[in-house]
């Protein structure tokens, strides 16, 4: 499980290298969420709910996928 946190952390850390101009393009996906995930997971250590860290690698994480996929697609 805990590599499934760090894989949440990279996917936020990256968000975060993402220029204005390109998050404004895709309002659609939720950068700031994304973001804030990564932050309470590298800043709450002992108080990482496990159940919402499976949430988001099962339900939340593949539609993003995909839609990362169509951005590399269009450029």
């Amino acid at each position: 499980m805990l590599s499934l946190v760090k894989e949440i952390e990279i996917i936020g850390e990256a968000a975060t290298a993402i220029s204005k101009d390109c998050r404004e393009k895709y309002p659609h996906i939720p950068w700031k969420g994304i973001v804030n995930m990564r932050n309470r997971l590298i800043h709450a250590y002992f108080d990482i709910n496990l159940d919402v860290v499976w949430q988001t690698i099962a339900v939340d994480v593949p539609p993003l996928i995909a839609e990362f996929e169509k951005i590399l697609i269009e450029n």
